[in-house]
């Protein structure tokens, strides 16, 4: 293996800055920037032909340019939300404004607060998202074609960023559609199909409902509209098992579609209830008795002409058989490594995707044994996992077995050792066991199926045997831990093993 198949990690980091110059023209002006390199770098780029003396600027701002659920934002937003608040523009990136004027505006676009519209985005579907789009209208078709009276369902399995709230819109737009309802359990993703309905020049007309933002009543019924809720709050029932009045409107509609965000096939109904309890104040009385613990279709006081099911790891759904392969499609990590490393031409739509490599173990016996399951003994994550408790009270139901795992990813486990020493220079490099891996496992994260067994980790993790470990910083981020908006951020950035559900 070459000694640079895993390259370091870049130090690019998104931005927005902010400096001002001396010069007499632009005196009570600040210019507002993004960047991905240094600041000091970027902006020495604007004076080409400076020379040698005082700098006729200074810098004032520079602050990341990340939203709390992970995405970028440019200086366009702030620019748009500046205007908004009536800050004079005389010219391009120039703005008569302080610096607290514009840390305000990175608050609001952060926490998603910018809900006037902002059509400065024209760019155009990914050849993935494209493809995502024609294969479920041609399905749809086809099966209202042969079913007239029935509900057709189509799964995207598709990697996180894939743009499945930008795709499902263009979707509606291709399909016709002016009544979309999409339901999810985690609120906190609103922001994200708030904002490409309000930002994209192909969606102008659209009308957005949320429970914060414009109800039923308010919007112009002869133009399209979407409306995002709470899963809970919407087929939640009243004290006296009936349809809540505030939602009302929305039975007597007959919806063109109903999107799932974050469909979990399984885990919904296992996990609806630790997830509900696990939010944030605010989300928990956002649905505070009004829900229901799990989603059934057959259930649903809801009508649609079609159901779009999104999720990134949709395995019980595939797995038993709820969806076959023509009501599918998948977009995956490997994929989209594949799609960058074959692009032909320029402008390549994943030139900024990072680089990923991927590797798979196979498990010694003696670890896999206990969560095999099924009639095929698929080795079961969730089984192996398993824990109970929170806090310092959690731990794993298979505690020895995980212990070997950990031993195993650092390269101690005696079994594979020995396996090691027949294959020689040709053994697997270990994630915490090989030095050319060890380098950009700085910051790592680990999901897990639970909170408890989050927590279960992180206690395991401190024993004294993993005194390995007690080299990195633990963090757990799962459940009302993980934080939710701008709130989340932190453990994204901090350095360490980040371990969340």
């Amino acid at each position: 293996m070459p000694k640079d198949f895993f390259p370091s990690r870049p130090e690019a980091l998104p931005t927005i800055y902010a400096y001002e110059d001396t010069n007499p023209q632009y005196r009570g002006l600040l210019k507002i920037g993004y960047t991905t390199q240094s600041v000091k770098e970027r902006v020495a780029q604007q004076y080409p032909t400076l020379r040698p003396g005082p700098l006729p600027y200074r810098i004032v701002l520079e602050e990341p340019a990340m939203r709390g659920d992970g995405s970028t934002f440019t200086d366009h937003e702030v620019h748009y939300y500046l205007r908004c608040a009536g800050k004079k523009n005389p010219d391009g990136e120039w703005f008569q404004c302080t610096v607290e004027d514009i840390r305000a505006a990175l608050v609001a676009i952060k926490r998603g607060d910018l809900k006037a519209e902002n059509r400065t985005c024209d760019f155009k579907m990914r050849p993935e998202q494209q493809e995502a789009v024609e294969k479920t209208i041609a399905y749809f078709k086809s099966y209202k074609k042969e079913n007239p009276k029935k509900t057709p369902h189509f799964l995207w399995n598709a990697k996180m960023r894939f743009g499945k709230t930008f795709a499902a819109y263009q979707l509606a737009k291709r399909m016709g559609w002016t009544k979309v309802l999409v339901l999810t359990f985690k609120p906190a993703v609103q922001s994200a199909w708030e904002e490409d309905l309000k930002t994209h020049i192909d969606f102008k007309g659209w009308q957005f409902i949320s429970r914060d933002g414009l109800s039923y009543k308010q919007i112009d019924k002869k133009k399209p509209f979407v409306c995002f809720g709470s899963f809970q709050d919407f087929l939640g029932k009243n004290d006296v098992g009936g349809i809540k009045a505030k939602n009302e409107w929305a039975h007597s509609i007959n919806w063109d579609c109903v999107v799932l965000d974050e469909y979990h096939f399984g885990a919904w109904r296992e996990r609806a209830k630790e997830l509900f309890e696990a939010e944030e104040k605010e989300e928990a009385e956002f649905g505070q008795g009004e829900g229901i613990d799990y989603f059934d279709e057959n259930l649903m006081p809801l009508t649609t002409a079609h159901y779009l099911y999104l999720s990134g790891t949709p395995f019980r759904a595939i797995a038993s058989g709820e969806f076959i392969e023509e009501q599918i499609y998948n977009w995956t990590y490997s994929d989209e490594q594949k799609a960058k490393e074959n692009w032909k031409g320029e402008n390549n739509p994943y030139a900024a995707l990072p680089r990923m490599v991927l590797l798979t173990y196979q498990l010694p016996d003696s670890i896999r044994e206990i969560a095999l399951k099924g009639e095929f003994n698929e080795f079961d994550l969730n089984e192996f996992f398993s824990a109970e408790g929170i806090g310092k009270n959690a731990g794993f139901k298979h505690e020895n077995e995980v212990q070997k795992w950990l031993d195993l990813i650092r390269g101690a486990f005696l079994e594979t050792n020995i396996d090691n020493l027949k294959l020689g220079a040709k053994k697997p490099p270990l994630p915490y066991a090989d030095v050319r891996l060890l380098s950009v496992l700085s910051h790592t994260f680990w999901f897990l199926p639970s909170v408890s067994s989050c927590y279960a980790m992180e206690n395991l993790l401190g024993q004294r045997q993993n005194r390995f470990y007690h080299e990195y910083k633990v963090i757990v981020a799962a459940g009302a831990s993980a934080g939710i908006g701008v709130d989340a951020l932190p453990p994204v950035l901090e350095p360490g093993i980040v371990i969340t559900e």
